[in-house]
């Protein structure tokens, strides 16, 4: 049995980027290849006892080969592989942002709005977005948060049984990880940005980290918030959660959200949680 994984979905979306971490992976992908094609690609794998997953990059480009890929999936499934679908879109604004900052001409829209060429694909995809696995917005995603999503989804014992755990700090001006699984407030800590001597500065630089967390109310929240910790993340390993991601937000994120990743990161590793622990500081840059 082959693993197949179908990346599709909306022009611009990030296609060639979940491709690349399919194949950081060890898929063995192919990006285009014609729906009628894909049996015999598959039988082509099926002869050689390394290929055990395969990597499939489908889109519009496929034309009318597009209308039998249902009927190929099925065929593939009853031959005993396993298929899943994973579906990536995003709004309708950044998708004519990407195309316009990248030059390309949207594939249904050569000589037309790249609006118009947007709203025809996402009729065109529908049934294929309605029998996806997972479907992903990457309208807030970069390229490294991306792959390290598809990443997630992808793996098996293969690379690791340990849970993977990602603690993320955000601000929530630029909106919340769309991939968090918990996310906590930390608004109501002091803010740094408001000291004129600390607001240059970001959560990592000690004295913004002894302004938020050396407080009252700063030392009182990291004991609670580590003991629900404490609590939490054997359960999920236990429960056989592959991943686990947590995002603290503050206004801006480059402040009390990262000091606080910053601190729940060294208690993490002193207390060596049976995962593996990952930290992503997203707004840290941020203006």
């Amino acid at each position: 049995m082959i693993r197949i994984v179908v990346i599709t979905g909306l022009s611009g979306s990030g296609k060639s980027t979940a491709i690349k971490a399919l194949e950081d992976r060890a898929f063995y992908c192919v990006d285009n290849l014609p729906a009628i094609l894909l049996p015999k690609f598959i039988e082509l794998c099926e002869e050689s006892a390394e290929v055990m997953r395969v990597g499939v990059g489908i889109d519009v480009r496929g034309g009318d080969f597009l209308k039998s890929f249902p009927e190929t999936l099925k065929e593939l499934e009853k031959r005993g592989h396993e298929i899943e679908i994973i579906f990536l879109e995003s709004s309708d604004n950044i998708l004519v942002k990407r195309f316009n900052e990248t030059r390309r001409v949207h594939p249904l829209a050569i000589s037309g709005r790249i609006l118009d060429g947007i709203a025809k694909e996402r009729e065109v995809l529908a049934d294929l977005k309605k029998d996806a696995s997972k479907v992903i917005d990457t309208s807030d995603c970069n390229v490294h948060q991306l792959k390290r999503v598809i990443s997630e989804y992808v793996r098996d014992a293969a690379f690791s049984k340990k849970m993977t755990l990602n603690l993320v700090s955000f601000g929530f001006k630029y909106g919340a990880p769309y991939d968090a699984d918990i996310i906590m407030d930390v608004r109501f800590l002091p803010n740094p940005n408001f000291v004129d001597e600390l607001k240059n500065f970001t959560g990592k630089d000690k004295r913004v980290s002894d302004f938020v967390l050396k407080t009252e109310l700063g030392r009182e929240f990291i004991d609670k918030f580590s003991s629900l910790i404490d609590f939490l993340i054997p359960n999920y390993v236990n429960e056989g959660k592959s991943y686990l991601t947590i995002g603290i937000g503050c206004t801006g994120g480059r402040h009390r959200s990262v000091a606080i990743v910053e601190d729940m990161m060294k208690m993490m590793k002193k207390n060596k949680y049976d995962c593996e622990l990952q930290v992503f500081h997203r707004d840290e840059n941020r203006a």
